[in-house]
């Protein structure tokens, strides 16, 4: 949003008029191009963008076939799943026989000993492990995705002859973004470097925490604020820088390799303290001050990643329920024959095949190279994560009991998809992000034609014409696909213009809250989200369509996709109709009533964030007693591992 744009909404608090224009900094440059998403709220179907759905070539398909037919092999006959999950942490020989497979460097170029994988053949493996262990395939996943994906990305040549070798071969990677204080508030680091008076470092200050792997990794990509010289204003001014470290540098401290949590109990998230590090200046990763484009960048990837392991534990869900639906008796019949237990059945059969149409559209639009991609990445991540464990807590109703048990999959399954929601953006912000992002320019030229209505005059009719006569424009026409699919083409094009409509006139009813107000933009953008996952189902349906798939699969997935127009339709509908008609008046208040509830409580009873702004809280929280919790030690275990027998006999 442009300076005059921003100065054009009145109404804005300061604190958020400061946030929008931090992210905005944060965020770059705006695209020249829209991806496929902005396009939605205009109105827009970009069917170029996602028709047809996008394949991998055969020789890559081919290679990557074969290597999930030995992962396959592995994780069914060798993989430790309760040994990790019950002693929290990923044996050292399980890590090598990854890396001996070549999943650890599927996507690292072959001339650096990887395999050279797309992003596509990437979420594929990974997919299939997030059917087997939610803690090895977020290890993967931290490791390539962000990882190693930094470096691919951003490193010099010697760079990554130094280090990425390595991590495709034998040693783990590790991304040190998070803080006590920093979440998805990456712009709000409070690590810092500065180039040392010779010139010849960086000397680095601070602490990060969740880097994951980081007790174990050789390699860490470190972001921390830099003073830098803004040339527009000649003044100081904070940037974000990123730097490649490694645990043997003096001034680092593990003090805390991991922590005992709730699921995905293998990995290991560490804390790291940087005292004065000395960080040569060639270990400087892209650019001065272009540290967060590094880090946005990467999570771009890595939300795409996250999904495809959910994509697999939610498949691998609702199989078991399914089987033990059909199996298991009550009242003198199988579950499947109750009207309960078959919603739940279909619902989980709809959202497994929209999260993987999901998944791999936009995988291959990563793959292609659009420009444009932070929308279609971020409602991947929220449609992954919310979809895919709603399947999995159908899974563990339908089992009941049985599903509650360790010896059962899907309690882990379970456990361990529900981080999934908050890490990598959590599912909040996402969804705000969704809309701003994805509204950002359609705002911008309603803003534009408010202000100088005589500037544009047809659009300025138009527009007026939408707003104040209720006149819908013509809807998208969709030509790419086959003509037995026409009423569900017609549904989403009706779907696609309804959208665009409802998104002017929110900003006509609701003005400038909806800019601050997380309650409105949750509602248009899970409508966008669900018209993405429609999009991408029918286009999956398509290919399956005009490869010829044989005529009972092919009917069985017709009826599938119909559903999930039908779910996204009814969900939609509940968002718009809560657009008008809500609770969210009484909600603020009752919101007012709970704080003073919780403020009545003593602090010293309760866990407090340890590092918080609030000098009345600070140090007074509860101190928990975790005398009969597992502890992990400090200390980094790379150069114990480098020289450790790994062999699991």
């Amino acid at each position: 949003m442009s300076d005059s744009t921003l100065s054009q909404l009145k109404n804005i608090p300061e604190r958020d008029r400061k946030q929008i224009e931090q992210a905005e900094e944060m965020l770059g440059r705006e695209p020249e191009s829209m991806g496929f998403m902005k396009n939605l709220f205009w109105g827009r179907v970009r069917e170029e963008m996602v028709f047809p759905y996008p394949e991998t070539d055969s020789q890559e398909t081919s290679r990557c076939d074969e290597l999930l037919v030995e992962l396959d092999a592995y994780l069914r006959d060798e993989h430790p799943h309760f040994e990790i999950d019950q002693k929290q942490e990923i044996p050292k020989w399980a890590i090598d026989r990854l890396f001996s497979l070549g999943v650890m460097g599927m996507i690292i170029p072959p001339e650096f000993g990887g395999g050279g994988f797309s992003v596509t053949s990437y979420n594929r493996a990974l997919q299939r492990i997030g059917a087997a262990c939610g803690s090895t395939a977020v290890l993967v996943s931290a490791h390539q995705s962000i990882g190693c994906g930094a470096l691919k990305l951003y490193g010099t040549h010697e760079q990554k002859e130094r280090y990425l070798r390595r991590m495709a071969t034998d040693t783990l990677s590790a991304f040190c973004l998070s803080e006590p204080n920093v979440g998805c508030d990456a712009g709000g680091q409070e690590t810092r470097c500065e180039v040392s008076g010779d010139g010849e470092y960086y000397i680095l200050n601070g602490e990060k925490k969740w880097a994951t792997s980081g007790a174990l990794a050789g390699f860490f990509t470190v972001t921390a604020k830099q003073k830098m010289l803004d040339p527009k204003t000649g003044e100081q001014k904070d940037r974000v820088t990123a730097l490649i470290c490694t645990p043997d540098m003096e001034g680092i401290d593990i003090y805390s390799r991991n922590r005992a949590k709730c699921g995905i109990r293998g990995t290991w998230q560490a804390r790291i303290r940087f005292n004065n590090v000395r960080v040569p200046r060639g270990n400087l990763l892209h650019k001065e001050g272009q540290g967060l484009n590094v880090a946005l960048t990467c999570l771009n990837y890595g939300r795409s990643t996250l999904s495809s392991g959910m994509v697999g534990a939610a498949e691998a869900a609702f199989e078991q329920a399914g089987k033990w639906a059909r199996y298991r008796h009550q009242f003198q019949r199988a579950l499947d024959e109750f009207d309960l237990v078959q919603e739940r059945l279909a619902k989980m059969a709809a959202y497994c095949y929209a999260l993987d149409a999901v998944l791999y559209m936009t995988t291959g639009i990563v793959d292609r190279g659009d420009e444009d991609i932070m929308v279609e990445t971020a409602a991947c991540k929220v449609f992954c994560s919310e979809m895919g464990f709603r399947t999995v807590d159908h899974a563990m109703q339908i089992m009941g009991g049985e599903g509650y048990m360790t010896e059962n999959i899907v309690e882990r399954l379970w456990r361990d998809s529900r981080i999934n929601t908050i890490v990598e953006g959590a599912n909040e912000v996402m969804h705000s992000f969704v809309f701003a992002y994805g509204s950002k320019q359609l705002g911008e030229h309603m803003l534009g034609i408010k202000a100088s209505p005589f500037g544009n005059l047809s659009d300025s009719v138009g527009l007026a014409a939408q707003l104040f006569l209720g006149v819908k424009p013509e809807g998208p026409e969709i030509r790419n696909i086959n003509g037995k699919l026409e009423p569900l083409r017609k549904t989403l094009e009706t779907r696609v213009r309804d959208f665009s409509h409802l998104v002017k006139v929110a900003f006509k009813d609701h003005g400038e809250n909806l800019i601050t107000e997380q309650t409105l933009q949750y509602r248009i953008s899970m409508c966008a989200i669900w018209l993405y996952a429609m999009t991408c189902s029918l286009s999956k349906l398509n290919l399956s369509m005009n490869k010829g798939a044989e005529e009972q699969q092919l009917q069985d997935e017709i009826a599938i996709v119909e559903y999930v127009f039908a779910l996204g339709q009814e969900e939609s509908d509940q968002c718009i109709r809560g657009l008008k008609s809500n609770s969210d008046t009484s909600m603020r208040t009752a919101a007012i009533v709970a704080r003073r509830m919780i403020d009545r409580l003593p602090n010293d009873q309760f866990s407090i964030p340890e590092k918080t702004p609030d000098a009345d809280a600070l140090g007074k929280g509860r101190s928990p007693n975790e005398t009969d919790i597992p502890q992990f030690g400090n200390g980094s275990l790379y150069a114990q591992w480098q020289g450790k027998d790994s062999s699991s006999g």
